[in-house]
């Protein structure tokens, strides 16, 4: 999730709310998980315990950590037997040049994508990346009538890397920010996502795999694949994003249940209700979360998109303490059932759409 930083797609620039964190939280181990439960749960904990390791280095955009847990992603879509959709098997390379670029405490060094007003051509060649990806999949829609119209569902891979050591509880200094919940809870989950889909019944619509670059430095990644998708993007018809689903949040009514930024904004929040769906609104909107995740770059386009969430503003946010030990494993895995129910529902039931004024904050409108 990010924290403060401008949206930038082409000539727009969107500058994206901050929120604090005031609360601390001891994550605590939910109830035992049942039987059927325990799969999920031990999968969730081997995936992010790879991901969100010091071996990935925080996950950096432009360091080899962040490319290696490109590789690692891309293996384990592989291995279900999702299919690739990018231009170089699931990796879809994403342009980034260094820039020093505005920022709500002054100019600081960040990513920029070419666009009419970034001439990679005037950019020293040594601050031009070349080796950062999305990891992208797709599993093809069974039914002929609906089967051209695509449902996105994503994370973001990457965290911050490596920073200013911090000690932690007894005084040791750590400086990798893995980023086990931010977002590596969420990419894992839509791992999770993608298995089930593969190996139950074909959705009747497309459903697209994003695995993002770069959403902590302006969802660069994600505007990068709005502009060069695998499918036409006027075809998506909704998009869910999963973001830091690794602890429970007490407001939306704790273990196993999650809430949807916007939710009040289409009809998806409350189709999904309807259904049974163990997701909430969320209960904190003045932080306007719906604004600070992959989610609104989506919303831009005019498509109906959300982030599921359970973030409960604990502390370990963007620190090196966000770590593998501080997730609950039963509530991540009951949170993941439902986020699967979700992905199915909006695949093969009625698609959502915008309500009135659901388009607010939005630019141009």
């Amino acid at each position: 999730m990010t924290s403060r930083h401008p949206l930038i797609l082409a000539a727009a620039t969107f500058l994206l709310a901050c929120a604090g964190q005031d609360s601390a939280e001891a994550p605590g181990a939910s109830d035992a998980l049942d039987d059927a439960a325990q799969p999920r749960a031990e999968r969730l904990k081997g995936l992010l315990s790879t991901l969100a390791a010091d071996s990935m280095e925080g996950r950096g955009t432009g360091t080899e950590g962040a490319a290696r847990a490109a590789r690692f992603l891309a293996a384990e879509l592989e291995r279900y037997g999702v299919e690739a959709a990018g231009e170089d098997g699931y990796f879809q390379t994403v342009p980034l040049a260094r820039a020093t670029v505005p920022g709500p405490s002054g100019p600081r060094e960040s990513f920029v994508l070419p666009s009419e007003s970034v001439d990679f051509d005037t950019i020293p060649a040594e601050r031009i990346l070349t080796d950062q990806v999305n990891v992208v999949a797709v599993i093809r829609g069974s039914d002929p009538e609906v089967a051209d119209e695509v449902v996105i569902i994503g994370a973001h891979y990457d965290h911050v890397g490596i920073g200013a050591p911090v000690a932690d509880a007894d005084g040791v200094l750590d400086s990798i920010y893995n980023g086990a919940d931010d977002d590596g809870s969420g990419t894992v989950a839509i791992l999770e996502v993608a298995r089930e889909l593969v190996e139950g019944p074909a959705p009747r619509r497309t459903v697209v795999i994003l695995l993002s670059t770069a959403e902590e430095h302006g969802l660069l990644g994600t505007f990068w694949y709005i502009q060069n998708p695998f499918i036409p993007i006027e075809q998506t018809v909704a998009n869910l994003q999963i973001e830091m689903i690794g602890r429970p949040d007490d407001l939306a009514g704790g273990f196993g249940r999650g809430w949807l930024s916007g939710f009040e904004r289409s009809t998806m929040g409350d189709q999904l209700a309807a259904a049974g769906s163990p997701i909430v609104p969320d209960p904190r909107p003045e932080m306007n979360f719906f604004f600070r995740s992959d989610n609104v770059a989506f919303a831009m386009e005019g498509i109906p998109a959300h982030t599921l969430s359970s973030y409960n503003m604990q502390t370990d946010y963007h620190q090196p303490s966000d770590e593998v030990e501080m997730v609950d494993f039963a509530h991540m895995a009951a949170l993941v059932d439902a986020a699967i129910e979700a992905v199915r529902f909006l695949a093969d039931g009625p698609t959502p759409a915008w309500k009135e004024g659901g388009q607010e904050g939005l630019p141009g409108n």
